[in-house]
């Protein structure tokens, strides 16, 4: 062959493979296109945004043009379509306000379109010269995706989250430790104590030095997810009495561990069923309970108490870890008397018991929306001695709470529960809990005038008697499943000038409200504000709703009024799952944060979403800076009501089981109902990031010390793949802070597996511990021998679909 037509038959080979590429593209650009402007012209029927319709007509003719090799045509076609999506993307964003982490809205609108057109414009440019006059549009071309990657890596790296060198943080002096039990070598409390201020005196480690902390010891329990019918999350925070650290696992196993090294000293393993947590949202186990007996030595003379999924309450020796036989019967209490349970696990504890004095007290989680004959929300009080009922509080008994049931009596069904960490005052005698709803979160035709007093409100209970002194529904007729999940904290704050013994309360709806501790009387401002109305056929609405207004709403994007969503909040990864998204807010019913359910076939958009506002994991109390630390998700629900008729899954107790139901019976009442988080195709969130935020709070002022996005897509991101790129753009998160005395804040909670330590007074980043596994779990710490240590559980939480796995993790300074 000629050498000289050597090049001309590689160039030619090579125009062949580009315009095989080209017409791939242009399939692809089809397909993209033309499904874009089918659901655009849907969106344009159901009166919304005419940009699909728009502009999926004009990338489904770039890709007829690119397939019929007129690239000409099509390339032109393109750059206008990503020029009007650039603009329109800037409009919309600038129109809702500038969100943190709005580049990554922008980005995802204008990604997929931009790839196409570089793509395509380049190929074209280097396999088709002469239509083209590629050496001129090439190098046009290149520059412009050159200049593009370099603004793209350039951003990445300004926004990528690192920590800050202390700087500036001498002002910041180390508080001295109070002496006493509460001291810096215990922990001995979910929260730190009974008050849930999630505390620490402990002052070894401080703004100056925190970045030399580093991971000193991790333990594995062994304890991991039996089936795919159980989902783990242990959410556990250890705690730390008399030189040991006690936790325990998801199946309600317990170890006593070494504080120091982290050596497994003994473990306990009630043998629970895995079946009997099928029944449950989370396989877990918060925490377990301490107790001393007065004068009492040898054997069992110090008590850890666990609560299991079938019902057990044990008391087993702090040293041994043995049974104690003169605890209940046997050394157990059964928590299923008196509760008529249809199925094991259907009602349990995985809260725990909380230490109030010298009594155990003993909330449940009850399954939502099974039934409306639900076990009872009872909570109960027993001796910590001898495991003898003191007393049972429920909304239906009051009065009562000191009165036996009669023989074959079970506690009224169907109230509401306290699944959460219960608090309290052992000074003052007073436990304060936050109740959830009756069963059946979404339709409450049948409750009671005494079941809407005592739903999702703060109740204080007396500690002798069992009888409430003080209740306040956050609130009226909840059919949205606003339950309180934080534990409502107990301090001496300043509010508002005035320094008083309160009890602090956050809720999935965003408010802070701050009652006297003794009296319940509000501390600031409450507002009722008006709701929509339009109930289920039924079922009523309040026509007003309480809200604090003396601090900002945390329910969402933080700020002095609850946010609101339109269709500009509507997102995506691609144009397509965009606008599938921005379809279903059209169609569903929103008229804000307390839209009535429907059972139009569109459904109720339900935000903020069931797992907040502030969720289980609680809030921090900086009581020496007067500050509240707060993590919320921002994370909506799709909420259909299905008519019963259409419903065929059975409840629990009746043959059904929760892994297997489409939909969630609501059984005795007109409705069953599906309420998945809202997620687009590709398995992100329907709504423009951020996810989740962490905010700081001034009690006092009630403003906003500093807010910013929580999490990264680090470890997660579209179809739960990781992305590896460490932008704060915020996740979804679940577990809760931990301040100390030197004006840290230690919280991991994100849907990335890092532990982070940010300056309380300024939400500076300082130092991040990299987790093998989700933390959705809260962090203590404790100081023993001088050294402070800094622990959490890293299991992941499987719902929240980050990493699986059974550690227990300390970090402490560097020797």
């Amino acid at each position: 062959m000629p050498q000289a037509t050597r090049p001309a038959l590689a160039s030619h080979r090579h125009q062949i493979w580009a315009r095989i590429a080209l017409a791939l593209l242009g399939l692809a650009l089809l397909a993209l296109g033309g499904a874009t402007a089918w659901f655009g012209a849907l969106l344009v029927w159901e009166g919304g945004s005419w940009y699909y319709l728009l502009a999926g007509m004009a990338l489904a003719l770039a890709g007829l043009t690119q397939i019929a090799g007129l690239t000409r045509l099509s390339v032109p076609i393109q750059a206008c379509v990503l020029l009007a999506t650039m603009l329109w993307s800037i409009w919309e964003i600038w129109g809702k306000g500038f969100l943190p982490g709005w580049g990554a809205d922008f980005g995802a609108r204008v990604g997929v379109i931009a790839a196409f057109f570089f793509l395509s414009a380049l190929v074209a440019a280097a396999g088709t010269p002469r239509p083209l006059r590629a050496p001129g549009l090439l190098r046009i071309t290149a520059g412009a995706t050159a200049a593009a990657g370099l603004v793209a890596i350039g951003l990445i790296a300004l926004y990528w989250e690192r920590t800050t060198q202390p700087s500036d943080l001498a002002r910041i002096q180390p508080r001295p430790a109070p002496e006493g039990v509460n001291g810096p070598a215990d922990w001995p409390a979910h929260a730190g104590s009974a008050h849930g201020q999630a505390f620490t005196p402990a002052s070894q480690i401080t703004p100056q030095n925190v970045a030399q902390l580093t991971e000193v010891w991790r333990v594995q329990t062994g304890d991991l997810p039996p089936n795919e019918r159980v989902y783990y999350s242990a959410q556990n925070t250890p705690i730390l009495v008399d030189g040991r650290l006690f936790t325990c696992t998801p199946s309600n196993q317990v170890l006593a561990l070494d504080p120091t090294a982290g050596q497994v000293l003994w473990r306990f393993d009630p043998g629970v069923d895995p079946q009997h947590m099928e029944s449950l949202f989370s396989a877990a186990c918060r925490t377990v309970a301490h107790y001393n007996l007065p004068d009492a030595t040898g054997e069992c003379a110090t008590r850890v108490h666990v609560a299991t999924v079938d019902g057990r309450l044990y008391g087993l020796d702090a040293a041994s870890g043995a049974v104690c036989e003169d605890f209940g019967r046997g050394g157990i209490v059964d928590l299923t008397l008196g509760m008529g349970i249809q199925e094991t696990g259907l009602a349990s504890s995985t809260s725990g018991p909380a230490l109030v004095g010298d009594a155990l007290i003993v909330g449940q989680q009850v399954s939502d929306n099974q039934r409306r004959d639900a076990p009872s929300g009872v909570v109960r009080a027993y001796d910590a001695a001898t495991g003898d009922l003191l007393w049972a509080w429920d909304a239906l008994r009051q009065g009562q709470a000191q009165e036996p049931l009669a023989e074959s009596e079970v506690y009224p069904r169907g109230t509401p529960n306290v699944w959460n960490v219960i608090s309290g005052d052992p000074q003052a005698g007073l436990v304060y809990v936050g109740t959830g709803n009756s069963a059946n979160d979404h339709w409450g035709g049948t409750r009671t005038e005494e079941e809407d007093r005592f739903t999702s409100a703060v109740v204080a209970i007396d500690l002798e008697t069992g009888e409430t002194v003080w209740d306040f529904a956050t609130v009226i007729h909840d059919l949205w499943d606003y339950d309180i999940g934080a534990q409502p904290v107990v301090g001496d704050v300043t509010v508002a000038g005035q320094t008083t013994r309160a009890v602090i309360q956050a809720t999935k709806t965003g408010s802070l409200f701050v009652f006297d501790a003794a009296t319940g009387e509000p501390l600031t401002d409450i507002r009722m504000t008006p709701a929509p109305q339009g109930a289920l056929p039924g079922d009523w609405v309040s026509e007003a709703q309480p809200q604090s207004v003396h601090y900002a709403n945390i329910s969402g994007l933080p700020g002095p009024e609850p946010e609101e969503l339109d269709a500009r909040h509507a997102f995506g990864m691609t144009p397509l799952d965009a606008v599938m998204c921005r379809l279903e807010f059209q169609r569903m019913r929103y008229e804000g944060m307390f839209t009535p359910p429907t059972d139009d076939p569109g459904g109720m958009l339900l935000f903020p979403g069931t797992i907040g506002g502030p969720n289980w994991g609680g809030i921090g109390l900086d009581r020496d800076r007067n500050i509240v630390i707060s993590n919320h998700s921002r994370l909506p629900n799709k909420v259909v009501m299905v008519p019963r008729d259409q419903v065929d899954d059975l409840p629990v107790g009746m043959g059904g089981a929760r892994p297997d139901q489409e939909v969630a019976p609501h059984y005795l009442s007109p409705y069953g109902v599906d309420r998945p988080i809202w997620l687009s195709a590709l398995e992100v969130p329907c709504i423009a990031p951020p996810w989740g935020f962490i905010v700081a709070t001034d009690l006092d002022s009630g403003e906003i010390v500093w807010q910013k996005p929580l999490g990264t897509g680090f470890d997660t991101g579209p179809l739960a793949l990781p992305t590896f790129l460490k932008l704060p753009i915020g996740t979804a998160n679940i577990g809760g802070p931990l301040v100390t005395a030197t004006g840290l804040t230690f919280i991991a909670a994100s849907q990335d597996n890092w532990l982070r330590a940010y300056e309380t007074e300024t939400g500076r980043l300082l130092w991040q511990g990299r987790l093998p596994a989700g933390g959705q779990a809260s962090p203590m710490s404790y100081q023993i021998d001088g050294r402070q240590y800094v622990v959490i559980t890293a299991t992941g939480h499987e719902r929240l679909m980050t990493e699986t796995g059974d550690y227990i993790i300390a970090f402490a300074l560097e020797d």
